[in-house]
């Protein structure tokens, strides 16, 4: 793609796409992978000359030039009034350039149609945002506590020169490495929140099929837990699909942000594998459960339905024995 639309009218050719120049932060350098994958023959140009940084049809200007008017293509944010969400949360310029390119990047990445407002509100919420937040100083790296050095924000800014190497045309070597970094960050999360929209369609087909019961077998590994959410499908205690050579039984989490499992596998099964796994299962062909007692694995499928057959008799018991 290499047109926009604007006050200037269509199809304008876009050439440059401007932003400040010196050291760079995490939402000029997300927004410029956004804006190259839809513009690819523009010349990134990372300046603050005043010449470059007022409105042309010819560029998009972003993360600076004190105006944010979309219609001239300038998306600035450290101006006042700043720009922001109707909920009041600020925008970074990394938020202005998703809000407006950000449907045509994800048709772009072959987001289809009937998926990219889900795709494009589930960024926007859990990728966009939290940059933004962190950007504008409305939320403290802090927050990730012991992983607050480890924030995509952070991260990327450690990928500029040290204060002792910033010689001629360090930054923009620098910026240039650090969006090839920024932009496999960007795309999987792109092709993860689509995987998971495909997922959740073929994982409500199976809970559809499971009828009553309390073990939901799929095709092949793939996100489940909020398609079994979304459906109310609290039976539901196992999932077993098959796994290269052999088959999987993994729980199912409470919740997204817990380890706890809604059933664990039986205790006398943690951390053993062959021989020993099977003489304490009794079931021929089981080759491993983890210590932690979410997943077990089999070498057929026979033998991993049965293993589950056995986990869901022993978890009702507990239950019941917990409940009596």
């Amino acid at each position: 793609m290499s047109a926009a639309t604007s006050k200037y009218g269509t199809d304008m050719t876009i050439t440059h796409l401007v932003t400040h120049s010196g050291g760079f932060h995490a939402d000029e350098l997300l927004s410029s992978v956004i804006l190259t994958r839809l513009y690819p023959d523009a010349t990134i140009l990372r300046s603050r000359d005043p010449e470059w940084i007022s409105a042309s049809p010819d560029r998009i200007v972003y993360d600076v030039g004190r105006e944010y008017d979309a219609a001239q293509q300038v998306f600035d944010h450290h101006q006042r009034p700043a720009p922001s969400r109707e909920d009041g949360q600020p925008y970074s310029s990394f938020g202005l350039i998703w809000k407006h390119y950000g449907l045509a990047y994800l048709e772009a990445m072959g987001v289809p149609e009937e998926h990219r407002g889900d795709v494009h509100f589930k960024m926007d919420t859990g990728f966009v945002l939290p940059i933004d937040l962190m950007d504008n100083g409305a939320m403290e790296p802090s927050v990730a506590g012991p992983l607050a050095g480890l924030t995509l924000p952070v991260l990327l800014e450690t990928l500029k020169p040290v204060f002792d190497d910033r010689g001629d045309g360090a930054d923009d070597a620098a910026f240039a490495n650090a969006l090839i970094v920024a932009r496999s960050f960007v795309e999987a999360s792109v092709r993860g929140k689509h995987a998971k929209l495909r997922a959740s369609d073929m994982v409500k087909d199976a809970i559809t099929s499971a009828g009553t019961g309390r073990v939901l077998e799929l095709p092949m590994g793939m996100p489940f837990r909020s398609a079994v959410e979304e459906t109310g499908a609290d039976r539901l205690l196992f999932v077993v699909h098959p796994r290269d050579a052999d088959w999987a039984l993994t729980g199912i989490r409470v919740s997204g942000d817990s380890f706890e499992q809604r059933a664990n596998l039986p205790e006398a099964w943690a951390g053993l594998t062959d021989e020993a796994l099977e003489a304490a299962s009794g079931v021929k062909g089981a080759k491993f459960c983890h210590n932690g007692r979410f997943i077990a694995v089999a070498s057929s499928r026979e033998a991993i339905l049965k293993m589950a057959e056995i986990a869901v008799t022993a978890a009702e018991a507990d239950t019941a024995a917990h409940v009596g």
